[in-house]
């Protein structure tokens, strides 16, 4: 016969994992991470039925923010919205990836990576991210974890697949070296523990408005230093309990990456169909937004069809001609920088990392010539080559490399094409049909 689960036996649970957790918290830590780490189970081959990928479509996206919106209200992070689905300003802008868990075609685990934009982070609001720019490098915030309640109990069969998702997703896709938390304080342990996440400061912040006000404690993990720190602790652990082997050395075959056309470091799916559908007609996110924000809004989504869906009471004054009067575009492209002499002809290898309309930025392990024009060959995606003219106007070398700012004199078509979708707001169909975005 099924157990029913009235409110009473939910409240004696609550109270027995309460008074669990506060007896668990009287031991030393090094136990208590230890116990943490005696738990992992990391599966090298997961049932074929587990895939991983990103959520792109509507059923997708809208069973992502179902399973959310349920986790948050069940931890008292949120209250009970009538559409049944929790989404943020955060998930609508292209700079934003939610990654899925299915099993049996169902999605059973999300997870949400925010890259920064013109709104910034959710956790910046609370937590100081100076010393983490500092250390240079991307940051993404990792947030919206949510795994479905069938699978809780079975020893991370999804959280464990998911994590390393999110690992190599970050580290091979997302062009990202700093990842940052903000969570209860009753969870920062886990991720300090298994992941060597290192608090943003040293204690909770007591309101944290992203989470309808629940405590929360902010944390950070740089994922250069990441597999180092691995090794030594899990690396000579078994098969199932090593994260060292587990994130960095095992292929799983569940996880299917996305396909690019153009070596871009996000993943954009949201159509103005899906803006439309998600933010105004299942909740009021769009309509509760300040001016200001509204703003922003327009100046990441340039085209008719974005336009029509978004927030009309806007002052369409200078503001969007301000805000993308200097748009950059994150990417990772491998390039060259060739300058010509009377004698020789000396060629540089460069790492394109952000463009814009008449120029880009260029990681060199060698100093370079500035304010000399020379050629510059970009390698844009598998099968898309730019090359032009370009010059060196600013630069600073530094150790083993230097960061240079380069302009170009006529940017040729590869070139025009891929930052005409770039500006008009993109999915990965527009990146597939570039040429659509070039100006009359």
């Amino acid at each position: 016969m099924k157990k029913s689960h009235t409110p009473t036996t939910s409240a004696a649970k609550r109270l027995l994992h309460q008074t669990l957790r506060k007896a668990f918290s009287f031991f030393p830590r090094a136990l208590r991470f230890a116990i943490y780490r005696s738990f992992v189970d990391c599966d090298p081959r997961p049932d074929k039925r587990l895939i991983l990928k990103i959520a792109e479509t509507q059923e997708e996206l809208e069973a992502c923010f179902r399973l959310l919106h349920d986790a948050y209200v069940g931890s008292g992070f949120m209250q009970p919205d009538p559409s049944g689905i929790r989404v943020t300003i955060y998930h609508a802008l292209p700079t934003t990836t939610t990654l899925c868990a299915k099993f049996d075609g169902e999605v059973v685990g999300t997870i949400s990576l925010i890259r920064e934009s013109v709104f910034g982070f959710p956790l910046q609001a609370i937590f100081d991210l100076h010393e983490i720019r500092g250390h240079k490098g991307r940051i993404a915030e990792v947030s919206a974890l949510a795994v479905h309640p069938k699978f809780r109990n079975t020893g991370g069969t999804i959280l464990f697949p998911l994590m390393k998702f999110m690992y190599e997703y970050c580290t091979t896709f997302f062009d990202t070296r700093h990842l940052v938390i903000a969570v209860n304080p009753n969870r920062i342990e886990m991720y300090e523990s298994l992941m060597f996440f290192e608090r943003l400061e040293e204690t909770p912040v007591d309101h944290y408005d992203f989470v309808n006000g629940a405590p929360a404690v902010g944390a950070s993990l740089d994922l250069r230093m990441a597999p180092g720190i691995f090794k030594r602790v899990y690396g000579k652990r078994a098969k199932r309990k090593n994260l060292y082997q587990y994130f960095l050395r095992t292929k799983l075959h569940n996880i299917k990456m996305p396909s690019r056309r153009y070596f871009t470091t996000n993943d954009p799916v949201i159509t103005p169909e899906l803006l439309d559908y998600f933010f105004n007609q299942c909740t009021t996110t769009f309509q509760d937004l300040s001016e200001r924000e509204k703003g922003l809004l327009h100046s990441i989504y340039n085209l008719p069809e974005y336009k029509r869906v978004l927030p009309t009471t806007f002052s369409d004054s200078d503001f969007r001609l301000r805000h993308r009067k200097h748009q950059r575009y994150s990417l990772k492209c491998p390039g060259s920088f060739s300058v010509s002499g009377p004698d020789k002809t000396d060629v540089y290898d460069l790492q394109v990392v952000e463009l814009s309309e008449h120029g880009f930025l260029a990681h060199s392990r060698v100093p370079l010539p500035s304010h000399v024009w020379g050629e510059a060959a970009i390698l844009l995606g598998q099968a898309e080559k730019s090359v032009t003219k370009a010059m060196v106007v600013r630069g600073k070398h530094k150790g083993p490399r230097g960061f240079y700012g380069f302009t170009l004199v006529d940017p040729d078509l590869p070139w025009r094409k891929l930052v005409g979708v770039l500006q008009s707001g993109m999915t990965h169909e527009d990146l597939d049909n570039a040429s659509r975005f070039l100006a009359d």
